[in-house]
């Protein structure tokens, strides 16, 4: 699984990116204007709080967890998180937790059904 939480935090990063940034070449750093233009509509409302929302509660938990688990490097995922957004802060994460389950020896039990 680190392969493919490693692999989902990069299209994480790609993805969104390749959207912000050609509009970033275009208005430059206008975060009046980004903020007007995301929210110009109930439905891109709706999203961007929905995202916002989902970063507050991912934050918690990777504090929350991080902690517990004492992972390190920590700052990566919020970090990710805060200048990309949930879909590269969680899989970041996950991929950080399954490094140290595996140099920890942790050996996860798959349920019986």
């Amino acid at each position: 699984m680190r392969v493919v939480y490693l692999a989902l935090a990069l299209a994480g990063l790609i993805l969104p990116y390749s959207q912000l940034l050609p509009w970033v070449a275009v208005n430059g750093l206008d975060l009046p204007l980004l903020v007007r233009e995301l929210l110009a509509t109930r439905p891109g409302a709706f999203f961007a709080l929905d995202v916002l929302v989902s970063a507050v509660v991912l934050l918690v938990f990777i504090a929350h967890e991080g902690r517990a688990r004492a992972l390190r490097p920590l700052w990566l995922p919020v970090a990710a998180t805060c200048l990309v957004g949930v879909s590269c802060g969680l899989p970041l994460f996950l991929y950080l937790r399954e490094r140290q389950d595996a140099r920890d020896g942790y050996q996860r039990r798959t349920p019986r059904l």
